[in-house]
């Protein structure tokens, strides 16, 4: 149901609206500018969705498309967990492999394995899974079969076969990539893990407002301007305005869950909604519900509930302890937050992950876990062990290098908070718990943007 404190008017905030000094110059059109101006030019306004898979997608200027734009790691936009320290996918792994020794003991047999991955990035968690994989006992008789990609990077692709191909032969799995989960079918021979990480929150997404004439949608025009051309318009180039009526998706969007249509929303009412998220997450559940053989892993920013206007985290530096809270209206570029409107192509834009309407995807299919706070779900896994562990015989500078990566995952004022992990198996109805989610879902206290 729609909470109270949802329910007044939240006024459309964000730098988006803002205004460079007189004294300023505007930063030069990128060429994913140019296409989405002349776009609306012709067309009229756009959804944010459209918007967003312009400038992440389009297939030779979009910011995960162009090889021009360095994502990850020191010199990128992005320090992810991965990258900070191999615990990280040393313990998801150690999960997906504990649901399948569960498998084995119950049904007893060892069924064939294949791992799938969401967004692999440059293949760093991938291959932290690959080696704690190879460790367990039952994986000897060579059960673990095949490694499948979801990439649609044709430079991250290659950025991942570096990093994974010494690892498959070492193996003995072959590697795949796939432009879309759509291309992987379901298996009932196969037991199949599936891991996501930091890949829902890029997933494109609708904002959706209710007004007097029922579900409305948020969408992007251009600035209001008496000049002709772009070049001398004023910045940012781009506006929000509101759907002159209900729009078919704006419609279907409102009654997507029942935590929207379960009642008259005020007036007022904002929500963010991510159909191709649904989608995807549907599709997840029917590759792990055949015979119950299949478990996943998604992990990403968010909560079990619906937003607004969303947050995000930024960690500037191996060194950063600090956090933002974040309107929808920014984005990351060199580690910096920055105008959702400033260079589009050349910045990731994002939006927080409803995992309730992840949950609500999977209904009927297989069970969800969760979510739990990353710390939570690190530190139950066996997180400072693993780093006692490490340190053994290492160096004091070694030792304080992997004690501060080990802090930095289960920081609770920082990445340990606002990651949030949500595991998949078992057949639906089951009742019994999983570890290490030892609640069903998350307690979330109130607040403005809760649905």
């Amino acid at each position: 149901m729609l909470r109270s404190c949802a329910r007044r008017r939240i006024p459309w905030r964000g730098l988006g609206q803002k205004r460079l000094s007189s004294n300023a110059s505007p930063p030069p059109i990128t060429p994913v500018e140019k296409i989405i101006i002349d776009g609306i030019k012709a067309t009229g306004p756009i959804s944010f969705s459209t918007y967003m898979q312009m400038c992440l997608a389009h297939p030779t200027q979009g910011y995960y498309m162009n090889p021009r734009n360095p994502i990850f790691g020191a010199q990128g936009d992005f320090v992810t967990s991965p990258e900070i320290s191999g615990i990280f996918g040393e313990l998801l792994g150690v999960w997906l492999m504990s649901q399948w020794l569960e498998v084995v003991q119950q049904q007893q047999q060892r069924p064939p394995v294949r791992l799938i991955e969401l967004g692999p990035g440059r293949g760093t968690l991938m291959h932290d899974i690959l080696r704690v994989a190879s460790q367990f006992t039952g994986m000897a008789g060579g059960q673990l079969k095949e490694v499948h990609l979801v990439e649609t990077s044709p430079t991250l692709r290659a950025l991942q076969e570096k990093r994974l191909a010494p690892s498959a032969e070492k193996y003995g799995c072959t590697l795949e990539w796939h432009d879309s989960l759509d291309e992987i079918a379901p298996s009932e021979e196969e037991y199949t893990m599936l891991v996501a990480h930091e890949f829902f929150d890029a997933l494109p997404f609708h904002t959706i407002e209710k007004t007097e004439k029922g579900w409305q949608e948020i969408l992007i025009a251009l600035a209001e301007s008496e000049s002709e051309s772009a070049d001398t318009s004023p910045y940012p180039r781009f506006r929000y305005v509101l759907s002159p009526q209900p729009t078919a998706a704006s419609t279907l969007l409102g009654m997507s869950s029942p935590r929207f249509d379960s009642g008259p929303a005020p007036v007022g009412t904002r929500l963010e909604v991510s159909p191709a998220a649904f989608k995807t997450m549907r599709t997840v559940g029917e590759l792990l519900a055949p015979r119950g053989r299949g478990c996943g892993l998604i992990v990403d920013y968010g909560a079990a509930r619906a937003f607004d206007q969303s947050f995000r985290v930024s960690y500037a530096s191996s060194s950063s302890r600090f956090a933002f809270r974040l309107t929808r209206s920014d984005a990351f570029k060199n580690h910096a937050i920055v105008d959702v409107f400033h260079a589009p192509g050349e910045c990731d834009l994002t939006a927080n992950v409803d995992f309730a309407y992840l949950a609500e995807a999977v209904g009927g299919l297989v069970r969800t876990h969760g979510p739990l706070p990353q710390a939570a779900f690190l530190e139950r896994m066996g997180l400072q062990l693993r780093v006692n562990q490490l340190v053994t015989g290492k160096s004091d500078e070694e030792t304080a290098r992997i004690r501060e990566a080990g802090r930095r995952l289960a920081d609770e004022k920082g990445m340990g908070r606002e990651y949030r992990v949500l595991g998949i198996g078992g057949k639906p109805g089951a009742e019994e718990l999983v570890w290490p989610f030892l609640e069903d879902i998350e307690t979330v206290e109130p607040g403005p943007e809760q649905v």
